[in-house]
């Protein structure tokens, strides 16, 4: 692996730089900072000593990391990104410790993106130019806007389910045991009824039904996975998308009509967002509620996907 590369007019007081890494002109590296193998960090960046960077790291121009920054491997960091570590800084007055902020594996964030102090970039999550981060970002999110929004998910094909009376029976997704149902309905002069046969339209005997609505439209919901419980979710009024994830694959679906509902197994990721204010979901479920069921963490959900 090639010797670190040191621009002549760059300042460099830490001895902890990976080896291959390159540090261009005018950035300043304050002595206990610790870089990562292979990293590129552009000119006039500014380190300061509690900040810990990955390997492969990409640190674009008129970045500050400020300490508390932890940044993993494969980070693309763009031209003027801003981060913070104080949530109401004064002139002079310094907190016992400043809060952590950590960029997960093979996070991008864009150009004069503001990161807020003490937050999450999840794996894989892409920050948008200009956004301004006020919350943790899931891991393969897509952000943008101020404050930002989550927009969609990279990686993730979005589908479609065209309306058609005559298709009662299961359409499969390509993530691992989804399908998607439209159950029977029925439109007449008197109002509009759809009915779920429980046998017939579910693969499983339903222990639980309950109700998700009043969701703001910046909202995220799901973003777990279960070990053994299989839901069947439909929107009984309004739109939601939701995306579904087996560790290989990622769908999103488009939950639009009240007689079109998604079964989602176990050991499948299940992420819902882009509620409409009207949104009313209904979820029939095949375990009573136990928290120890859940798995919140996306690394260990790849890891038990994994391990079994």
């Amino acid at each position: 692996m090639a010797k670190i590369f040191k621009h002549l007019q760059a300042l460099v007081e830490s001895d902890k730089i990976g080896r291959g890494s390159s540090i261009w002109a005018f950035t300043h590296i304050l002595p206990n900072a610790r870089i990562g193998v292979e990293c590129n960090i552009a000119d006039h960046v500014f380190i300061e000593n509690d900040v810990i960077v990955g390997n492969r790291v990409t640190i674009k121009c008129g970045v500050q990391l400020w300490d508390g920054l932890r940044i993993e491997d494969d980070v693309f960091i763009g031209p003027n990104a801003t981060f913070t570590n104080d949530l109401f800084p004064r002139s002079k007055q310094y907190p016992e410790e400043f809060l952590e902020t950590f960029i997960q594996k093979g996070a991008s964030i864009g150009a004069n993106a503001t990161i807020l102090a003490g937050i999450t970039v999840g794996q894989k999550a892409m920050v948008g130019a200009g956004a301004v981060v006020t919350r943790s970002v899931p891991p393969h999110a897509v952000v943008v806007g101020n404050p930002g929004k989550i927009i969609g998910y990279v990686d993730t094909k979005r589908q479609s389910v065209e309306p058609d009376s005559t298709k009662m029976g299961p359409i499969r997704s390509k993530v691992g045991g989804v399908f998607l149902r439209q159950i029977k309905h029925v439109n007449d002069l008197r109002g509009d009824l759809a009915v779920t046969e429980l046998e017939q339209d579910l693969p499983f005997k339903v222990k639980r039904i309950f109700f998700v609505y009043n969701v703001p439209n910046e909202r995220v919901r799901g973003e777990h996975v279960h070990k053994k419980l299989h839901e069947f979710i439909i929107c009984l009024r309004g739109t939601v998308s939701i995306v579904v994830d087996d560790g290989k694959i990622k769908e999103e679906y488009l939950l639009d009509r009240p007689w079109l509902g998604i079964y989602i197994p176990s050991r499948v990721w299940r992420t819902l967002y882009k509620f409409s204010q009207d949104a009313v979901l209904a979820v029939y479920a095949s375990h009573e509620y136990d928290p120890d069921d859940y798995i919140r963490d996306y690394d260990q959900f790849i890891d038990l996907i994994n391990r079994t």
